[in-house]
């Protein structure tokens, strides 16, 4: 199967098995798809792997809510390794266990270390896509989607989105969030500071 039609039939099924919400779902999906491959293009990563993991990487969040103990990301890959295997694509053992890892890897919460250029790649795109303007759209957006509120929307913001530049890999991707940042701190002290 050439890469071009089996990179479409993943899409498919990624968008078929994404939440149907602007915070996880598709469209952000395809936000970590393009900046994983924009990053990946620069440092001359496997891409094929990258795209397949980054459209992947969140086919399980909406399986999330019957299960408490697992992560995203490990039923994510789960679900990412069992359509690989039924359709049967070609694509080499190490690629695969290479997809699996980095959408294990991916997850902020899952405590998980990326070993590959192409796991940390995907992990910074993700986290990436939480700060700027559209993270500040995701971060409100989410709160209320869990009935929250401004506090929680701090709280969010100081256990998580705020550490999320120190978790980063790649120079490349502390450069973009250097930028996307500001955004992020500016709304934090505004908000403190008006609460």
């Amino acid at each position: 199967m050439h890469t071009n039609e089996m990179l479409s039939e993943v899409r498919t099924f990624a968008y078929n098995n994404s939440e149907k919400n602007d915070i996880h779902g598709f469209m952000h999906v395809e936000r970590v798809l393009k900046l994983s491959s924009e990053i990946g293009t620069v440092l001359n990563a496997n891409l094929p792997v990258i795209k397949i993991a980054a459209l992947l990487h969140d086919v399980g969040r909406f399986l999330k809510k019957n299960d408490e103990v697992r992560n995203h990301a490990e039923i994510s890959a789960d679900i990412a390794e069992n359509f690989i295997m039924k359709n049967n694509f070609n694509i080499a053992i190490e690629d695969v266990e290479n997809i699996l890892h980095s959408i294990r890897a991916h997850s902020f919460s899952n405590d998980l270390e990326p070993k590959t250029l192409e796991a940390k790649i995907l992990s910074d795109a993700d986290k990436l896509d939480a700060l700027g303007a559209i993270g500040l759209y995701r971060i409100i957006g989410f709160t209320i989607l869990r009935n929250g509120g401004l506090d929680d929307v701090i709280e969010h913001l100081e256990n998580k989105i705020l550490k999320l530049k120190n978790r980063l890999y790649l120079d490349i991707s502390t450069e973009i969030a250097n930028s996307r940042e500001k955004l992020i701190i500016k709304f934090y002290n505004e908000i403190k500071e008006q609460k």
